[in-house]
């Protein structure tokens, strides 16, 4: 990424990215790298981990086994960690005029609600969006996601099994407990994978963590399982804590090129108002908007 999409992600990424939960106070820089302190664990009791992600028999041939990459990747000390690290996705490509919208889902305790105002308003004016859907909040809205899987209007992304931090040393992110290992971080991507594909009929094409943050190791991770790392430009609505100007604010700023992360499971918050406010203007102006496998 260049040196101006770098320090355009630092500065709009604003306040904490809690990915779905509260804001969390006294965060600073959006991202961080091997110059900051290590930390020291988990911050607070983490969400609920799943058991170890089986190994099916009709694994692809060119997909590697939890028991391999824990093997390549083990030994292996992270260099960075933070929002924008190596192998992330925080921008289109150079000379792309147009945005993309992405919408998280978070599940269980980052909620399991149904922004239907937000979706309905993408598919009234014809914006296409990617939408990243935690394993928690597929189970529990089946609906929802086969009415959204069903339309092309949308891509349906990785959100991960139980919405971590993707981390090969335990590190947390707004309070919520990141991965603990190699193993851990193969879990979290392959588990909803593996529902996403056998729900849509094929592999999920990017993957975002809870939080959005990486570190280095664990997005070589996500490689190996064939999906994109996807970070972003513009922090739309602050983990669903933005007012409606807000929201409306931020999106209208997004510059050509820029990725858009907001929040599809916060009904009734100013994400749905905020995005209605700020896409006619934008369309108005000639911006095309675009899922990320458009263009990349």
């Amino acid at each position: 990424m260049s040196v101006s999409r770098r320090t355009l992600l630092m500065v709009v990424a604003g306040g904490a990215l809690a990915g779905c939960g509260a804001r969390a106070a006294g965060t600073g820089s959006a991202s961080s790298s091997a110059s900051a302190p290590a930390a020291a664990g988990p911050t607070s009791a983490p969400e609920s981990t799943p058991d170890p992600t089986p190994e099916p028999a009709g694994r692809p041939p060119h997909e590697p086994t939890r028991a391999e990459t824990v093997e390549r990747y083990g030994a292996l000390a992270p260099s960075e960690w933070g929002l924008d690290v190596s192998g992330v996705v925080t921008a289109l490509p150079d000379g792309e005029s147009a945005m993309a919208l992405t919408f998280d889902a978070c599940g269980g305790p980052g909620g399991n609600g149904y922004d239907a105002d937000l979706i309905d308003f993408l598919r009234a004016h014809g914006v296409p969006a990617t939408l990243f859907l935690n394993a928690r909040w597929i189970d529990a809205n089946p609906d929802e996601f086969e009415r959204l899987a069903a339309d092309p209007l949308f891509e349906i992304g990785n959100h991960g099994t139980a919405h971590r931090p993707l981390s090969v040393t335990g590190r947390s992110a707004y309070g919520i407990a990141g991965t603990g290992g190699v193993g851990e971080v193969y879990d979290e991507v392959a588990g909803n994978a593996r529902k996403l594909t056998g729900l849509l009929g094929h592999p999920p094409r990017f993957f975002r963590s809870g939080t959005a943050h990486y570190d280095d190791v664990a997005t070589r991770v996500v490689a190996d399982l064939g999906q994109g790392v996807a970070g972003f430009t513009v922090n739309g609505d602050d983990g669903a804590t933005y007012s409606a100007a807000e929201v409306r604010r931020q999106v209208s700023s997004a510059p050509p090129g820029a990725i858009v992360i907001g929040h599809m499971n916060h009904p009734g918050g100013g994400t749905a108002p905020g995005v209605a406010g700020a896409v006619p203007g934008l369309l108005a102006a000639g911006r095309g908007f675009v899922r990320l496998s458009d263009v990349l």
